[in-house]
């Protein structure tokens, strides 16, 4: 029996996925990107895990370095999801427009205005179709204001939650 990819894709849509966004510093340029596929895998020690598309630029980054972030976007920041999750924006430079600052470990981007951001060092690359599962052991964890909410993608789009 064979899935229609299609009809795979907008079945698991309707599936809530917390939104984040993933970066690493390499070759003095910061690679990000707008993930729905996160989650917290272990309380002891801490892991996370996230899903990358293989191909994607990040995914090639973290062949080279093993430090990354994760910033939890907060309800109002719609837009900046929007735009890391953009096909075609530039490699140098996608940060410019994105107000952030730097990881106390990895020095990866953490998104100014976060819900909660995360520093991580990879654990396990795990193949899985066409995405790479990465798993990351936490090493620095804050959070960011107290009523901010989050974001989830839900069929499709991305909606605030409080």
């Amino acid at each position: 029996m064979t899935v229609d990819p299609e009809q795979f894709r907008s079945a698991m849509a309707r599936l809530p996925g917390g939104v984040g966004v993933v970066s690493t510093r390499w070759r003095d340029a910061d690679h990000a990107a707008t993930v729905s596929a996160l989650m917290s895998v272990s309380l002891e020690p801490p892991i996370v895990l996230v899903s990358l598309h293989a191909d994607s630029r990040i995914r090639d980054a973290l062949d080279q370095v093993d430090g990354w972030a994760v910033s939890v976007l907060a309800d109002d920041q719609a837009p900046t999801a929007d735009w890391l999750a953009s096909p075609g924006r530039p490699v140098i430079g996608q940060l410019a427009r994105v107000p952030h600052h730097r990881a106390p470990e990895s020095g990866a981007a953490w998104v100014d205005g976060a819900a909660a951001w995360l520093d991580c060092r990879t654990r396990e690359i795990v193949p899985a179709g066409d995405h790479d599962l990465v798993l990351g052991d936490v090493v620095a964890v804050r959070e960011g204001r107290s009523e901010a909410g989050g974001l989830v993608h839900l069929r499709r789009r991305v909606h605030p939650v409080r």
